[in-house]
């Protein structure tokens, strides 16, 4: 009788414990999760204008969040993706200003793993002022936050350009923007890309580019936090 009443006890020990370790946060969770239950306020992290910003909400910190794209004069609320563009940690330069071309690119958090052949990484485009978005691939990284630093991505009325800082000269790529032109399929007769380092030949356009806020980087402030960073993720 002593012996099962000391293993009842025992077991009950053991659960306690296994109840009270404490909550290991896995990103695979964090993208699969129905719905984010943060409460974190959302956050401006990039502004365009007055108008046109990039938001981050539901976020457990600074990296794990939603980003939404803003425009409140035209009534656009596009949601972006989870722990993407708040992790770019390059320059971002929205210099169109007619309003019709954006570039928004991301990153991955601090602790993602990659496979045997890096992440690939990408940046979103429109064409259309922000009412859709496509993809195209800008990096592929063992180390994608720490290496987007090195880059800065810059949209003008006809160009993309992915500026790559690499050992103190400058490897350009620029690619057309123009409605119905997708970066990923062949382009129309007449439109075309081109790269080359800048020490040898100059891709960028001369004089100064900027966006209208003179925002270059993603800001967050860290200190903002849920009230409930452990609350369980439940996965679709």
């Amino acid at each position: 009788m002593r012996r099962a009443l000391f293993i009842s006890a025992l077991i009950a020990l053991l659960q306690g414990c296994a109840t009270q370790q404490p909550y290991t946060f896995m990103l695979a969770d964090f993208q699969r999760a129905e719905i984010l239950p943060y409460d974190s306020p959302p956050q401006v992290i990039y502004r365009i204008d007055d108008h046109r910003f990039v938001t981050l909400e539901k976020y457990r910190d600074c990296n794990h969040g939603i980003t939404y794209y803003n425009d409140t004069k035209a009534g656009i609320r596009e949601e972006l993706g989870r722990a993407g563009i708040e992790n770019f940690q390059g320059r971002l330069i929205n210099a169109d200003p007619t309003g019709r071309n954006i570039v928004i690119p991301s990153a991955g958090p601090p602790e993602i793993a990659c496979s045997d052949r890096g992440c690939t990484t990408s940046l979103i485009y429109s064409t259309d002022g922000g009412r859709t978005f496509a993809g195209v691939s800008y990096m592929n990284s063992f180390h994608p936050f720490q290496d987007s630093s090195d880059y800065t991505i810059i949209a003008t009325p006809d160009k993309l350009f992915v500026v790559q800082s690499v050992s103190g000269d400058l490897r350009v790529r620029q690619f057309p923007l123009a409605p119905g032109i997708d970066l990923d399929r062949p382009y129309p007769l007449g439109f075309h890309s081109d790269s080359g380092w800048d020490s040898k030949k100059k891709l960028l356009p001369s004089g100064p580019l900027r966006s209208p806020s003179g925002q270059e980087r993603f800001t967050c402030d860290a200190s903002i936090k849920p009230t409930n960073p452990d609350a369980p993720l439940t996965r679709n």
